[in-house]
């Protein structure tokens, strides 16, 4: 298994779980937050699957963009878990084919220039960013779903 390979298999347990845990959600919470300047657990769903879409066209740009046309995800009013999943899923094939694309010195040889943010990475830094932001946001749900004492499911099967 090489270090592509790796990531792919990081990408794809990283939304399994999040899966795991959005599906597990009770509707009536879904709108939830701890106070007012706070994301709702709805609005970080949709975040994450967005923002994924929005990485992957940073890293085709190999930098942060210029400007941020209409996402797809926009305009969309939000249905289901489910229905949010099926719509990403054509722009998460799409993200994971690009990451698939990628060689092993590509990894390395490749930067991200994010400096009007702050930083520039390699690419292989920036798709562990990637996954990272996912999982740092399921852990936030996670408490969210804490704080209502509402059921979590256990992502650590």
């Amino acid at each position: 298994m090489n270090s592509i390979d790796l990531l792919i298999m990081n990408f794809e347990e990283v939304r399994r779980r999040s899966i795991k845990v959005w599906s597990s959600i009770p509707v009536e919470h879904m709108d939830w937050k701890p106070d007012e300047s706070a994301m709702s657990i709805l609005e970080m769903i949709r975040h994450v699957l967005e923002s994924e879409y929005y990485y992957h066209l940073m890293i085709v740009n190999r930098g942060s963009l210029k400007e941020y046309s209409p996402s797809p995800f926009e305009d969309r009013q939000f249905t289901t878990i489910e229905e949010e999943i099926n719509f990403a899923s054509k722009y998460r094939s799409g993200f994971l084919e690009m990451v698939s694309s990628f060689s092993e010195s590509d990894l390395t040889d490749i930067s991200i220039d994010r400096s009007d943010v702050g930083y520039t990475r390699t690419l292989g830094d920036m798709l562990l960013r990637v996954a990272y932001h996912e999982s740092v946001h399921i852990g936030q749900i996670l408490q969210y779903l804490r704080m209502i004492e509402a059921d979590r499911a256990n992502i650590w099967d």
